[in-house]
């Protein structure tokens, strides 16, 4: 708690345009009182502190320069944030108060768990990193009491074998990653770790190949997703460059010109980069894109195949059979995505070239 009294009765005083000696005279003391007041020399007492509160028609509190926190745990969680965000210590002072008030919040042991991993991170004595853990074991006795669907105990763990690792513990962090890596959420980084970290390649491989193409498919659906919303917007450029930069990205896991499921990807991506051209006019580039993607119909749909043996990168996680809801084959990806855009100018063109096909 920082108090500004001497700053503060300097200031009104100022501000009424009184000299020092105006000022002593109307207290009834001694210029030298006055001058120990404003230059933090000396406190006045608590009746001459109501007494001069009262001469500038402020509140003890605005005299003092107290302001009280909030302390509820939203503003807690707040101010805790803002202290990370320029790596104030205060955040861990902070911190400590938090959990003697709500002990048994889980947002605010959780939150504090992060807060003193976060100063954890070059830390000598790993003091920050030792109590991050302790807090995330009781964030974890605390979690039925947890409200963010974001939070879990697979995620807590994450979070613990990220401490772990601080403190050099690599096989425990490893070991934790990997009984809490359901949906395969933490196999980027246990692979990585196995690499870099452990150098055990092989081991590393096939957490490595699980999650490029765990993380492949995720980038697809977030690309798509935000090139539409950004053509929503009239954002065209972005959500092509967005588009190109996934479509560029697909290239290299293809091996040779033999047909597989990236080319069915190929045919949605195409569809899509064709509508946001239609927003823009662009009728001839339209026409261009939805070529590719028929050209990519016709190779996948010719001979099928919905493994990734094919695939250049992933060549040790071969027992995966690929799949999304859009459609069997790339043509009937192709006609879900043209009912879902709901696009009659998209739909045209497309029926053009089908029929010029044929």
């Amino acid at each position: 708690m920082k108090l500004t009294l001497a700053e503060n009765i300097r200031t009104f005083r100022k501000e009424r345009r009184l000299t020092q000696e105006q000022f002593a005279e109307a207290m009834g003391v001694t210029v030298g009182s006055v001058y120990k007041w404003e230059t933090g020399q000396a406190t006045p007492e608590l009746r001459m502190l109501v007494e001069i509160a009262d001469f500038f028609d402020v509140s003890m509190d605005v005299l003092l320069g107290y302001r009280v926190k909030d302390n509820h745990i939203a503003a807690i969680e707040e101010r805790l944030r803002e202290y990370c965000r320029v790596r104030n210590p205060e955040a861990l002072v902070e911190a400590e108060k938090a959990l003697k008030k709500y002990p048994n919040s889980f947002e605010v042991v959780h939150g504090c768990a992060l807060v003193y991993a976060f100063f954890g991170i070059g830390s000598k004595d790993h003091a920050e990193t030792r109590r991050a853990l302790e807090l995330y074991e009781q964030a974890k006795l605390l979690i039925p009491l947890n409200r963010d669907t974001k939070i879990s105990e697979q995620t807590i763990c994450g979070e613990m074998a990220s401490a772990w690792m601080l403190l050099g513990e690599r096989e425990k962090s490893i070991d934790l990653l990997k009984k809490n890596n359901a949906g395969g959420l933490y196999s980027s980084t246990i692979g990585m770790i196995l690499a870099l970290n452990l150098k055990k390649y092989e081991e590393a491989e096939p957490f490595l190949a699980e999650a490029l193409l765990l993380n492949t498919f995720g980038l697809m659906d977030s690309v798509v997703g935000y090139a539409l919303v950004l053509s929503e917007r009239g954002e065209y450029e972005g959500a092509k460059q967005m588009l190109s930069g996934l479509i560029a990205y697909l290239k290299p896991f293809k091996e040779g010109e033999k047909a597989d499921y990236i080319d069915k990807l190929m045919a949605s991506l195409h569809t899509v980069m064709a509508h946001i051209h239609t927003l823009e006019g662009k009728t001839a580039e339209a026409a261009k894109c939805l070529r590719d993607a028929l050209t990519a119909v016709r190779r996948f749909d010719t001979t099928p195949y919905y493994g990734i043996r094919t695939f250049h990168y992933p060549a040790s996680y071969t027992d995966v059979i690929l799949n999304d809801d859009l459609g069997a084959t790339a043509l009937g990806s192709v006609k879900t995505i043209l009912d879902l855009l709901g696009n009659r100018e998209l739909s045209r063109i497309w029926k053009e070239l089908i029929a010029d096909e044929r």
